[in-house]
């Protein structure tokens, strides 16, 4: 490879850098401590690196295809405590020792529902939700992340998405599961947040 194919290839990585390093490195940070995020995303941009000849054209494969790229490399790095087949998601701040003020906003109770309910989800199924509603990507990118079809990762979200919604319909405590009032179920208010299309 001569100098100017070099050249242009360098170019081409650092545009691919300077656009998409904050989108990889807040992908990381869903899946891994947030100290350990930085270093994903720098081994996710060497691997990128070897393989720029295959980075896709369109710009929302493109993003699929960083993603799948870290993803690959979460994976590796948690190959020393077991493998796995998914990568757990963590839900904005999810600090146990964070003191929540309940007084009376519906907002935050929201949010403890949620954050009740997804620590209950298996890791793939906070992953194919994650992917659906955090990283907002399509199914066929999703897909492509995760290095299935598109109807696998499609019926996938769909049984997360119903576990996830049990979960909020049936808290711990709760007196009856699927209550219903004049033939129409109870819903959890945290539920609005699963409402958006795969």
């Amino acid at each position: 490879m001569g100098p100017p194919d070099e050249a242009r290839r360098e170019a081409r990585f650092r545009e691919l850098f300077s656009s998409s390093y904050a989108d990889v490195v807040r992908f990381a940070t869903r899946r891994v401590d947030p100290a350990s995020a930085e270093d994903v995303a720098a081994e996710a941009f060497l691997v990128v690196w070897r393989r720029l000849d295959e980075l896709p054209a369109r710009p929302g494969q493109a993003r699929a295809w960083l993603f799948g790229i870290t993803r690959g490399c979460l994976l590796n790095a948690r190959r020393g405590q077991g493998r796995q087949d998914a990568v757990a998601v963590r839900l904005g701040t999810d600090d146990p020792h964070r003191v929540v003020d309940l007084a009376g906003t519906e907002d935050a109770i929201r949010r403890v529902d949620l954050q009740r309910a997804w620590r209950q989800l298996s890791a793939a199924q906070q992953e194919v939700l994650g992917l659906a509603v955090l990283d907002d990507v399509t199914s066929a990118e999703a897909a492509s992340i995760l290095g299935t079809t598109s109807t696998a990762y499609r019926l996938r979200l769909v049984r997360a998405r119903t576990a996830l919604r049990r979960l909020l319909d049936n808290p711990p405590g709760a007196t009856t599961a699927g209550a219903t009032t004049a033939g129409v179920t109870t819903l959890s208010p945290a539920r609005s947040w699963m409402e958006v299309n795969p």
